[in-house]
């Protein structure tokens, strides 16, 4: 059993960051002049595919070190005084370091270099579509409110819809995303709600995968979110500082600050915000909804030797916040708080055997808290509790460069002790069913025991690639499953066309969402009413299956778009307890999700650059219910029920877009939309009802005949200004305006198993970001 005081000390003792789930290398290289002397130069490399364009300088011995680079197709430029500009294209394929020596000649009196990043705005040798995001549209994103800068980056992406609050549904998959936070994996629920948010000024790209998942993923995989920490290699000390405020009393600071000498690099970074929107409210008035965040980090990196490489780091997050009121409940006087509290740590060791053999060992441990509180006038019901886990995660993996393959094999083992305490009090006992107890506790823990093995190979045959894999999964929580999971990827590349063609199938074993699963499986729930329905979750087993296409236009643009499916059975989500906030797992027989996407994508063209995209989403879920707990009237709609409903995310239209363009070299406008035809409506009282309780403007917002949320439109706005460009000092300032239609726009309105949730409204915001 941990305690908080020796999962605490081991954050201390244990921590750490490598490249551990992530598809990255990194570039050795050495620059010498004619004379095969060390020399020192400006390096820029760019990968368009990739989103990644960024400015290096060697040290005194001509060396460069580049880390965490997502494998692609690269564009090097050396510039130096006194010597011809040199290009090239490297190509970064394994875990294993890529060495490289790039030579500088004499410029002679008249020199010019064509340089043209075309080449790398499809890599050749993908073998699915992978959303990127890199630096430059991370400092340049619309603003956000505390907790969502991340997400909102992986919702503006195709095939990622949110629901509620924030909450990320990729491909019309619930609560099956993870995120791979510099090789850590984060397997619960991330939104605002349930989780800490990650600060998008802490990283600098993002990798996000909905298909074609290699097998070292799983456990989670209705989509996920590779992200690196910001990291540089630049000696000496520089970091960064944003200060940000905005409508509905929003304020926020963040401050990055590293120092490197030589194998060393130690990073702090710390970051604060609050506001009166923290979430998304269910009724038009904004009742009772501040929130605010904090969270402090310190990461220690040292290249031990040029084959060794350690890492130390802490993160401590907290989010605290108010839960939004309904009108009845603000008018009794209701006020309920929640708390989220956390403390990872994790240490890593890697190692070169060879250039082509890389081995790498983690672990990780993890203390999480969520509190619930509720005050005397709470309606109909108050309610309070105390969820913990305690986890630790140890990882081991073997990545070998062989000839045209790419092998790599590891195992992982997460063991998490979750505790969970809940009690409540009904204060209106007329809204819930007869013989109902006026009062409630549970208290209860269990272990949630993991582990995986897996192997996966990635060939390359000249225009032909080949991604094979194969993954193992024993989960041990309510029930014991064992599941093998193969995975298969191809791609054909058309030189002359600049084109992919590619296809994937992905078996996947996901493992329930554990907030609550044991007060909703205990025995003691069952005394909350006479009539009830209770299942063990099984984890779900599924299919995914997805074709599409990659190809460059006019050498400046480049077009994905993919055709997918997906087949679950014992199909996840999830339900309230009574008129609480506390959710739980359940899950239905199976769902069929199938759809289309396209994104068009401008890296840079002259003085534009954006993005435009359109997803059409299908899903159906089917009767009847295989796992989770229904009580009272609950229970009539679910026992011996048959056929198919809409899937909560079964939104058809989504298009969304993006467009940056240089005014002058320091101002730049972006402009942006979003368009959603609507998710789907389970109203059981008519309009009337609806009118009395959510609000004439609310419903007017809905089509109850259709059964559907009426279409929404958001238009967005920035104007940013370079404010000062010195070499060691660079600030800017960036103004935001988010719905500047000021529609009403509602997400969900009485879902199936979710509540409203109503979008901000116009609203402004100002950021200021200094880099020194």
């Amino acid at each position: 059993m941990f305690s908080r005081t020796l999962v605490f000390s081991c954050c201390l003792i244990l921590v750490a960051e490598l490249c551990g789930q992530t598809n990255t290398g990194e570039l050795r290289l050495t620059v010498e002049n004619g004379r095969h002397s060390p020399e020192e130069a400006a390096v820029q490399l760019v990968s368009e595919a990739n989103q990644y364009h960024r400015d290096f300088k060697t040290d005194a011995t001509g060396r460069l070190d580049v880390k965490r680079l997502p494998f692609g197709v690269y564009r090097i430029l050396l510039q130096q005084p006194g010597f011809a500009p040199s290009s090239t294209l490297v190509e970064v394929r394994s875990a294993a370091p890529k060495a490289l020596t790039m030579v500088l000649s004499v410029a002679p009196v008249a020199t010019s270099l064509t340089v043209t990043d075309s080449q790398t705005l499809v890599d050749p040798h993908a073998i699915g579509s992978v959303n990127r995001i890199g630096a430059e549209a991370i400092a340049n994103r619309p603003a956000s409110l505390p907790g969502r800068s991340l997400v909102d980056l992986v919702n503006s992406q195709p095939g990622w819809l949110y629901e509620g609050n924030a909450v990320l549904h990729p491909r019309g998959s619930e609560y099956g995303t993870q995120f791979v936070v510099d090789g850590i994996p984060l397997t619960d629920n991330r939104s605002p709600s349930f989780g800490p948010g990650i600060e998008a000024d802490d990283i600098q790209s993002l990798s996000i995968y909905t298909a074609g998942f290699p097998a070292e993923y799983g456990r989670k995989l209705g989509g996920v979110i590779a992200v690196e920490p910001a990291k540089d290699t630049l000696p000496g000390f520089h970091g960064n500082f944003v200060a940000s405020g905005g409508s509905y009393s929003t304020v926020g600071s963040y401050f990055l600050g590293q120092y490197a000498w030589q194998r060393n690099t130690l990073t702090v970074s710390a970051n604060g915000a609050e506001t009166d929107r923290y979430l998304n409210p269910p009724v038009l008035q904004n009742f009772t909804n501040h929130g605010s965040t904090e969270s402090f980090s310190v990461r220690f990196e040292r290249d031990v030797t040029d084959k060794d490489r350690v890492s130390f780091a802490v993160t401590h997050a907290l989010a605290k916040f108010e839960v939004p009121n309904e009108q009845l409940q603000q008018a009794a006087g209701q006020r309920q708080d929640r708390g989220i509290f956390e403390t990872i740590g994790a240490a890593s060791y890697q190692h070169v055997f060879s250039p082509n053999i890389v081995g790498d060992l983690r672990g990780m441990v993890r203390a999480d808290e969520q509190t619930l509180s509720s005050n005397p006038f709470s309606t109909p019901i108050a309610a309070s509790q105390d969820r913990t886990f305690n986890e630790g995660y140890f990882r081991g993996s073997l990545s070998i460069h062989q000839g045209r393959n790419e092998w790599k094999a590891g195992f992982e083992a997460d063991s998490t002790l979750i505790h969970e305490i809940f009690r409540d009090v009904i204060t209106d006992p007329s809204q819930f069913d007869a013989g109902t107890p006026g009062s409630f506790q549970f208290n209860g823990r269990k272990w949630d025991l993991e582990q995986s093995g897996f192997v996966q190979d990635q060939i390359n045959l000249g225009k032909w690639n080949i991604s094979a894999g194969l993954r193992y999964d024993h989960y041990q929580l309510l029930v014991n499953k064992t599941a093998f999971s193969p995975r298969l990827g191809v791609s054909r590349y058309f030189k002359s066309a600049d084109l992919l063609l590619h296809a994937s199938y992905d078996r996947v074993f996901q493992t329930p969402f554990f907030e609550n699963i044991l007060l909703s499986s205990s025995q003691q729930v069952l005394s909350l009413n006479p009539v009830f329905l209770r299942l063990p979750v099984q984890p779900s087993y599924g299919n995914y299956y997805e074709a599409g296409v990659t190809k460059s236009l006019f050498n400046r643009l480049r077009l994905d778009a993919n055709g997918f499916e997906r087949r679950v059975n014992n199909y996840g989500d999830d339900d309230q307890l009574l008129n609480t906030a506390v959710s739980f797992p359940i899950a239905f027989a199976k769902a069929n999700l199938y759809g289309a996407e396209a994104k068009l994508e401008i890296p840079r063209w002259g003085r534009f650059s954006g993005f435009a995209s359109y997803s059409y989403i299908v899903g159906s879920a089917y009767f009847p219910v295989t796992g989770g707990l229904f009580l009272g009237q609950d229970v009539a709609g679910t026992v011996g029920s048959a056929g198919r409903f809409w899937d909560s995310q079964d939104q058809r239209n989504t298009v969304r877009a993006r467009v940056r363009y240089e005014l002058t070299r320091r101002l730049w406008l972006g402009l942006g939309g979003e368009y959603g035809s609507g998710l789907p409506v389970a109203y059981g009282g008519d309009l009337q009802d609806a009118i009395a309780e959510y609000g004439q403007q609310v419903v007017n917002r809905v089509n109850l005949s259709h059964g559907r949320v009426s279409p929404s439109l958001s238009i967005n706005a920035s104007l940013g200004v370079q404010l000062m460009n010195r070499e060691k000092l660079k600030m800017s300032l960036q103004a935001d305006g988010h719905d500047l239609n000021n529609r009403l726009n509602v997400i969900d309105f009485a879902g199936l198993f979710s509540g409203n949730a109503i979008a901000p409204s116009r609203s402004y915001a100002l950021r200021l970001q200094s880099r020194f």
